[in-house]
């Protein structure tokens, strides 16, 4: 018979190695498991160290953008655009041109005030020369009074002495000793001086009317002149108001940046006629944005005015780092200034975290090294450890 034994050999070393195997597999195992248990541990503490040591100081949102109080170019004053020297994203200084409307009924509108100013200067000039003659005129009336007061004397005496020689002559008539064309004759006389003291009376009221009216002209051109010289006569004053007024609306013919920035939302071409307050453009002052950070409720319990910030914006990435300062803290959350506001008093009510703005001012000379646009967005953390 053939010998089989040799042919078990194979199997024999197999079922021996088997077992071996399987040891090694299972302390593998037990290895990546010591392992991985090792790297959450070493992960759990350097979790808590950080916690511990630095992250309880500290909030962080990347909900935040720049943003920067724009300046609107609306025109003061309507009227056709004749220039427009301003486009979007061009960068501008404060006090540039960017605008100008057609000047043309300003600049009649200024003449036109200009020449009514000198009117009303000349016409106050009158009035100062006035005063000396309406003074004359006063003293003149006054001199007609005085003489008409002496042609009344006269006449008094005049119908005096015509009525003695009357009073004679009838008595002398009655024993024929005057002509009855002497009696008439004296009889004429009387009533001519009578009619004459009646004329000069007459004539002295004439006269005190006269100096009435004279004081009354006098008054007024005195009212019209007192207490001011001709520069601050009060008609000389409002047509220099209308000057000045005319001026400024011809100065706002052009309309000029008023802060450095970037120019954006631009509306407005050559030939188009404006309304007063379109807007037109604005100007964006980027040299002097900031960042609205909006943080949860729950974050806000230590965050002060005046914590220092630090801050990374998609834009520059990581390497670029902001420094800034909280200024301050929105009145109210975003949702209750929304233009819908949440009606939170309904049945069906859901809490939800809100977000409460902060502002945060940055380094004008990052800024300057580092240019931000508004609307970007900020990865933000505030080190709450200064109180």
């Amino acid at each position: 018979m053939p010998d089989s034994s040799p042919a078990n050999f194979p199997d024999q070393e197999t079922a021996q190695a088997a077992p071996a195997a399987h040891g090694a597999a299972a302390r593998n195992r037990l290895r990546l498991f010591s392992i991985l248990g090792s790297i959450v541990a070493l992960g759990a503490v350097v979790f808590i160290a950080y916690w511990l040591l630095v992250g309880q100081f500290k909030v962080s949102t990347d909900n935040a953008y720049v943003d920067a109080d724009g300046a609107d170019i609306t025109p003061q004053v309507a009227g056709q655009v004749a220039e427009v020297d301003a486009v979007d994203t061009q960068p501008v200084k404060a006090g540039q041109v960017l605008v100008r409307i057609d000047d043309t009924d300003a600049r009649i509108a200024l003449a036109q005030a200009q020449a009514d100013l000198g009117q009303a200067e000349r016409r106050v000039r009158g009035y100062f020369a006035n005063a000396e003659a309406l003074a004359g005129q006063v003293a003149a009336r006054e001199a007609d009074i005085v003489h008409a007061d002496a042609q009344i004397a006269s006449a008094q005496a005049d119908l005096e002495r015509a009525q003695t020689d009357l009073q004679r002559r009838e008595r002398l008539a009655s024993s024929g000793a005057v002509s009855g064309d002497e009696l008439t004759q004296a009889q004429n006389q009387f009533r001519t001086a009578q009619a004459a003291l009646t004329q000069a009376k007459a004539a002295r009221t004439q006269a005190l009317a006269n100096r009435t009216n004279a004081f009354g002209v006098r008054d007024v051109n005195a009212a019209l002149i007192s207490g001011a010289p001709v520069e601050d006569n009060p008609e000389v004053a409002a047509a220099r108001a209308k000057v000045a007024q005319a001026q400024l609306d011809l100065d706002r013919t052009v309309l000029r940046a008023p802060v450095d920035g970037v120019i954006a939302k631009k509306n407005v071409a050559v030939g188009q006629r404006v309304a007063i307050g379109a807007t037109l453009m604005s100007v964006e002052p980027i040299n002097h944005a900031y960042v609205d950070a909006n943080f949860k409720e729950v974050q806000l319990r230590k965050v002060r005015i005046g914590q220092p910030v630090t801050l990374t914006s998609d834009y520059w990435g990581g390497g670029v780092k902001f420094h800034g300062r909280v200024v301050g803290l929105a009145g109210g959350t975003g949702s209750a200034f929304a233009m819908i506001p949440a009606q939170n008093a309904t049945g069906n009510w859901i809490k939800v975290v809100q977000r409460l703005p902060v502002r945060i001012a940055l380094d004008p000379a990052e800024l300057k090294a580092h240019p931000l646009r508004v609307g970007l967005s900020m990865n933000t953390t505030i080190d709450i450890t200064h109180s």
